[in-house]
């Protein structure tokens, strides 16, 4: 099934001042979600940030929130994030059938959020080098779970090369820069 930008939507989960540090690999982490965020902003596919009880965990990190102009995050206690009434709006408002998803923790807040998603009917896509958790045994038994729950795997270059289509859209010169 080929993935367009015209039914899908994206959702950033928990890139919190808090959380980032002590995850395994932090740096790839931001970096990855910076270039896959500006090129979902490149191709008009709208995102949404999630942020997990952000009192004691902090915002989404500036340098993140800096991408967006129209920066949208909702807070949330609830590890899935299909179970917040705002996330499932703007799914609904934006008529999407396939959801990217990246962010932290695999195996917690992403995980459950793509389990979620995937029995209400979406086609949930996970960028594995742009999610992370604290530790790597944690990642490589989520992207397994992810997996045996028939979710969708994707590395952030593939599935923004895939939603650009065509060397002759627009915003392939544009995509071709963040990627290198």
């Amino acid at each position: 099934m080929r993935i367009s930008k015209e039914n899908t939507a994206a959702i950033i989960v928990d890139l919190q001042e808090k959380l980032l540090p002590v995850m395994h690999n932090t740096e790839e982490v931001i970096r990855t979600n910076k270039i896959l965020i500006s090129g979902l902003k490149e191709l008009g596919v709208p995102t949404i940030f999630s942020q997990q009880y952000p009192q004691g965990l902090g915002n989404t990190i500036t340098e993140i929130q800096d991408l967006v102009d129209d920066f949208q995050s909702f807070d949330k206690t609830e590890f899935s994030c299909f179970g917040h009434e705002m996330c499932k709006s703007f799914l609904n408002a934006n008529q999407v059938k396939n959801v990217i998803i990246s962010g932290i923790e695999s195996h917690i807040c992403v995980l459950q959020t793509a389990i979620d998603l995937k029995e209400a009917g979406y086609n949930p896509i996970i960028i594995v080098d742009a999610v992370d958790s604290r530790t790597k045994l944690n990642k490589k038994i989520a992207l397994r779970r992810f997996e045996a729950e028939g979710i969708t795997l994707a590395t952030y270059e593939s599935i923004l090369f895939e939603l650009t289509g065509s060397a002759k859209n627009p915003a392939f010169r544009t995509i071709s820069k963040l990627i290198k």
